[in-house]
């Protein structure tokens, strides 16, 4: 049997573990899932520890595939932005905040009265939950604990600095650094004016490193610095992927290879892959968590949900659905903007609300598309996720992107990309085996063209 190697992608309400073999085969696999903290209305928070623990059930999970073969390194992949203080040994001093947090509003004017140049060499819009606001959110209101902190960290790193002791609390990688709005483009490094304007000493930044770098081990299995989960989502499509769609908490929609250049008022993102190259990438927030508020309303099982939208022709009876619960990040809505049903009559059904519902969020993922001028090079679109997964949602992603689409049948292909990542680290090139689903072509009618219309 061949050696393993291990990818974990820590995501916003769970993580993911998978093996690789050596020839890219998927071994084996597990989830542990985990709904982040709300401490107060828009926040959002999530401890170390519960991290950790996720981590440590998924390696149990997996333990009886991996007896008798040899783990040879793990990657990990993590959800982006947000902010994690750390001291000096790596352990966290507060709760992290995560990217769907929205206490850092208010900070974002210092990123407003930034001159032109520093502001467009960001190269991405304004969003709360970004490390930067949440930094200068920190410094306005817990100015004692940020005194004692030695480095700050992104999910995934504050997590490999649990897992490996000794290997110092301030490293992350480029993918992760470029989604703080602390970074400039087009230097490729940490930007002096943004550091300025959240209010930190520069020397609580971590040190970037190579994303596949040995960092340390834990258990005797050498652990590399990881990524953010986009791109390594891109690294696990691999050259399939044209034009990718992430459907989890959240939505992300992905364009390889995009000039990192400064812009003055950005609507969609800019960011650093896991190599040495750049992508764009338009976000909702706004995607598996509307679902799930949804199915929390309508007392449904995520199979429920999905079977009943399929039960119903498309325009769900005149009903239209807002997912934007949670405000968005401009561009396809606002973050004052809010979620809704509208069209609703006596005879509208249950089902009805459902299939407005998943026709909702693939409706804003549809505006997302059209943000990034993506061309159609007539390769197919790929989806990854866990809300790629409902043969509905892949039918109607089709049908309003009027592109074919193939779903990537993983789990997690971020973890996927860690465990890449991780063999990399060891000097082992391996390809993944990529389980992809059927090609649907798109089948757009007056129905879902009315609805979209009604949507907009």
């Amino acid at each position: 049997m061949s050696d393993l190697l291990l990818g974990a992608d820590l995501g916003t309400s769970g993580l993911k573990l998978v093996a690789l073999d050596e020839a890219g085969t998927t071994v084996a696999e597990a989830e542990a899932a985990y709904e982040p903290a709300r401490p107060q209305p828009g926040w959002a928070e999530s401890d170390v520890g519960t991290w950790r623990t996720a981590l440590e059930e998924t390696f149990t999970a997996v333990a009886p595939a991996l007896s008798g073969r040899r783990v040879r390194a793990l990657g990990l992949s993590g959800q982006m932005h947000g902010a994690v203080l750390v001291d000096a040994r790596g352990a966290a001093l507060r709760p992290a905040l995560l990217w769907p947090d929205g206490r850092a509003a208010g900070e974002l004017a210092r990123w407003r009265t930034l001159g032109a140049a520093d502001r467009a060499a960001l190269a991405n819009p304004l969003v709360a939950g970004m490390t930067g606001p949440m930094l200068a959110w920190l410094v306005r209101s817990e100015p004692a604990t940020l005194a004692r902190a030695a480095a700050v960290l992104l999910p995934k790193d504050a997590l490999r600095a649990a897992l490996v002791p000794g290997s110092g609390p301030g490293i992350t990688d480029r993918s992760d650094a470029s989604a703080t709005l602390l970074w400039d483009v087009s230097v490729d490094g940490w930007s002096p004016a943004a550091v300025a304007a959240a209010g930190i000493p520069p020397e609580l930044l971590p040190e970037i490193r190579p994303a596949a770098e040995v960092v340390g081990t834990s258990r005797d299995v050498p652990v590399v610095v990881g990524g953010a989960d986009t791109p390594l989502a891109l690294l696990a499509a691999g050259s399939a992927a044209g034009l990718l769609v992430n459907v989890g908490t959240g939505v992300q929609v992905l364009r390889p290879g995009a000039p990192p250049r400064p812009v003055e008022d950005p609507v969609v993102h800019c960011y650093a892959d896991v190599e040495d190259g750049w992508y764009a990438m338009a976000a909702l927030q706004n995607g598996g968590s509307a679902w799930a508020w949804v199915r929390g309303v309508l007392g449904l099982s995520w199979g429920e949900l999905f079977e009943a939208a399929a039960a119903v022709p498309p325009g769900a009876g005149g009903v239209a659905f807002r997912p934007f619960l949670a405000g968005e990040r401009g561009g396809v809505a606002g973050p004052a903007d809010r979620g809704g049903w509208t069209g609703l009559q006596p005879g509208t059904t249950r089902a009805d609300l459902a299939r407005a519902a998943v026709e909702g969020v693939v409706f804003a993922v549809g505006a997302a598309v059209g943000l990034l001028e993506a061309p159609d090079d007539g390769g197919p679109v790929v989806l990854t996720g866990g809300g790629a997964r409902s043969a509905v949602v892949q039918q109607l992603l089709a049908d309003v992107l009027r592109r074919p689409v193939r779903h990537l049948r993983q789990r997690s292909a971020s973890a996927v990309g860690a465990a890449v990542l991780a063999g990399r680290g060891i000097g082992l090139d391996v390809r993944p085996q990529r389980d992809l689903g059927p090609l649907l072509e798109p089948r757009p009618g007056a129905g879902l063209d009315d609805a979209l219309e009604r949507w907009r």
